[in-house]
């Protein structure tokens, strides 16, 4: 008897995720999980990876945590990313993230409180790629 999850997969397997997270654990298991759900998922643990990744592939979603190591945080990481890819749909994961300040953040972003269900993400993650708009004015 299989598991059933509620992404349609046919949404899920056009939507390409970076996930950018220092914890071995949760990068392992959320990786694993929304490609599982048909996602198509590269993860890597820091802010200078994730920049070297996005300007060889493009990506659909961004999703970093905010606390990183090295020089750059998940937000100036998103700064950077929406450089590279204007219309990329960024969310943001922190278990602080009462405390990340919308001026903080990029516009149109998401933001996820950790911990959070790899179900409920998956769910985020196609909606927040299916409202995306495709030209965001300046």
């Amino acid at each position: 008897m299989g598991v059933h999850t509620s992404v349609n997969t046919t949404d899920a397997e056009r939507i390409r995720v970076l996930f950018v997270e220092d914890e071995f654990f949760i990068r392992e298991w959320i990786a694993q999980s929304l490609s599982e759900q048909g996602f198509a998922v590269d993860s890597v643990t820091n802010a200078a990876d994730a920049l070297l990744h996005i300007a060889r592939a493009p990506i659909d979603v961004l999703l970093t945590d905010i606390n990183l190591p090295g020089g750059m945080d998940g937000t100036a990481l998103a700064r950077c990313a929406r450089e590279l890819q204007p219309n990329l749909t960024v969310i943001y994961a922190s278990a602080r993230a009462a405390t990340l300040k919308q001026e903080a953040r990029v516009p149109g972003s998401v933001l996820l409180p950790k911990p959070y269900e790899p179900a409920v993400l998956g769910r985020l993650l196609a909606a927040a790629v299916r409202v995306t708009p495709v030209a965001v004015p300046a």
